[in-house]
């Protein structure tokens, strides 16, 4: 007989421990509504405060896991998934999935709107008019197997339990619980029939890891949960102390991945990171010997435009415009009111209050703040200066994209207010800390 839910998580919020039946009860509860949402959120906070066990993780993930449909794919190359924690600017996954397809993998990456003062990808690619985020199965299936790589979001097949529980914490402070965080992306990896998962784990001030030994805490949990499962996983730990890209938002992060792909502009910092990322997934797949190897291989598939090509087949494939590349700034929403965002003094940038930027982004109308909430697309920032910048009367700190001039009063005093300005330039901080597993 299945426990009553109050039980469960009076039993956690005590600091006990739930055996896997519990567990699996509750999100069976979850996945049929007979949890409630309040019920949710308390067991959610319950984890966020007194923890999991590592046996509990595990238990909590298998049982997101099996809440819906699991994948198994029959192609003739690995099946391949890259995750990040979230952060401020990173587009990584828009140009990672065709590069890693252009070079022999497959990628059916099932992707998660935003998620507190973060940006989501399924957000971003919510910008191009006709993509279907949550296409049928069969869709899904039919646009990895034909072009190698398909960004979506969870489907009502797809751990049905997580896209519920990942909405709730969305909303009651419990977005930075490793233990969730651990279940809910290991869910939707292990539901999409993966081989192998490289994780991007964030530490800095746009992070959920504001320190390097939290995102070591969940970089080693993930992969430990990970391997466990039977699924080859392995983590970097990559810097979120400033923006990735010099983009924060939706249609701008499409244009800035459009503009990557092409060759048009690849920012060091940004493509570094994406590099040792997509190379990582190579090497785990058996597609190069080593990381080396494997960066060639996908700088080729840049620079030959095969990269791009995917991409733009992708979009096709889900329903977007079948030029993508060629029109995207044209397709794209464009904010009405762009605005350059001056320094109150000139000099170098020394630190950027990265989550300050997120919840800038959110309060243009661009994130939630409930789960219910559209979004803006086209409201964000673009050419945000990061660390090391010179700004000033010709060099601004960014370029506001708002509805309404007063809504871009407030972001640029928000903007300011995020960055350091010192008068000489600091050390360049390393884009990847730490490799685990």
């Amino acid at each position: 007989m299945r426990k009553l839910p109050q039980e469960i998580i009076r039993a956690k919020r005590d600091g006990g421990a739930l055996d896997a039946g519990d567990i699996a009860g509750f999100i069976a509860g979850l996945t049929d509504g007979s949890v409630t949402e309040g019920q949710a959120a308390a067991f959610a906070m319950a984890v966020f405060f007194r923890g999991l066990s590592l046996d509990e993780r595990v238990a909590l993930t298998r049982a997101m896991t099996q809440s819906g449909t699991v994948l198994t794919w029959d192609l003739s190359g690995p099946v391949l998934d890259k995750h990040s924690t979230g952060g401020i600017g990173d587009a990584v996954s828009l140009v990672l999935a065709p590069m890693v397809a252009a070079c022999g993998g497959y990628v059916p990456m099932i992707s998660g709107r935003g998620l507190g003062h973060t940006g989501g990808t399924l957000d971003k690619l919510g910008s191009i008019p006709g993509y279907d985020a949550t296409p049928g199965l069969h869709r899904f299936r039919a646009v990895v197997r034909d072009v190698g790589c398909a960004i979506i979001g969870q489907t009502a097949e797809l751990a049905p339990a997580d896209k519920r529980l990942y909405a709730i914490r969305d909303v009651t402070g419990t977005v930075e619980s490793l233990d969730l965080i651990t279940a809910s992306i290991l869910s939707k990896k292990l539901a999409a029939g993966l081989n192998g998962l490289v994780m991007d784990v964030k530490a800095g001030s746009g992070a959920f890891m504001g320190t390097l030994d939290a995102a070591q805490a969940l970089a080693e949990s993930i992969v430990g949960v990970g391997n466990g499962a039977g699924m080859q996983t392995m983590a970097l730990i990559t810097d979120m102390d400033a923006p990735l890209a010099s983009a924060a938002g939706n249609a701008v992060e499409i244009a800035y991945a459009v503009d990557y792909l092409t060759g048009r502009r690849r920012e060091p910092r940004f493509h570094t990171v994406t590099l040792a990322l997509a190379a990582e997934m190579l090497v785990i797949g058996g597609l190069a010997a080593d990381t080396a190897d494997a960066g060639a291989r996908l700088e080729e598939a840049l620079a030959s435009g095969q990269a791009a090509e995917r991409f733009e087949r992708m979009v096709a494939g889900l329903g977007g415009p079948s030029n993508a590349l060629g029109v995207s700034a044209d397709v794209l929403s464009v904010a009405p009111i762009i605005r350059r965002v001056l320094p109150e003094r000139s000099g170098y940038v020394t630190g950027v209050a990265t989550r300050e930027i997120g919840l800038a982004v959110i309060g243009l109308g661009g994130g939630r703040t409930r789960p219910q909430d559209d979004i803006d697309h086209a409201v964000g920032f673009s050419e945000l200066a990061r660390p090391c910048d010179a700004v000033g009367t010709e060099a601004p700190l960014g370029i506001i994209h708002a509805r309404d001039e007063n809504a871009a009063d407030i972001a640029a005093v928000a903007l300011r207010a995020a960055y350091r300005i010192g008068a000489d330039a600091p050390g360049i901080a390393r884009a990847i800390h730490k490799r685990i597993g």
